[in-house]
């Protein structure tokens, strides 16, 4: 992989329950655990949080039931082994439990030049491109992957 480049990529999900009710205490009572594994995952670099440590309460969205995560890996690699080759795998074959199935994108990545954190604002333009154009360097998923500086 080229040098100066790093991974960026959101995931929304929009929330069947409030965090506080008992549905979504199998979600809520995991964070703290899935954001530990994540912050230590190989090719991990950054993640979206508050000061609870989680992004849970930040409010990307219009809609209040939509939940973000936006994050910075190494690699689609890193990304992919961490997403389903870890105990995270467990909370994406739950998501169904927690989660509304939507119409839409819920997930891109996109290359950003190392160092740059990728902003609410440039994270949504992604995942909107991805929902009207499809896998672009611009914005992708892991159907189809794109080479570092692609996307710049």
């Amino acid at each position: 992989m080229p040098e100066g480049f790093q991974l960026a990529q959101i995931n929304i999900a929009r929330a069947k329950y409030t965090l506080d009710d008992d549905e979504m205490k199998g979600f809520t009572d995991g964070l703290e655990e899935i954001n530990a594994l994540a912050d230590l995952a190989p090719g991990f670099v950054w993640r979206l949080k508050d000061d609870s440590g989680d992004a849970t309460s930040i409010q990307a969205f219009d809609d209040r039931w939509l939940l973000i995560n936006l994050s910075v890996w190494e690699s689609t690699e890193a990304l992919k082994d961490f997403t389903y080759r870890s105990a995270h795998v467990q909370y994406v074959r739950r998501r169904k439990d927690w989660f509304a199935k939507l119409d839409q994108a819920y997930f891109a990545m996109w290359w950003i030049k190392t160092g740059h954190i990728p902003t609410i604002e440039e994270s949504q333009e992604r995942l909107q491109y991805l929902n009207e154009h499809g896998d672009t360097s611009f914005a992708f998923t892991f159907r189809k992957n794109f080479p570092p500086s692609a996307g710049e």
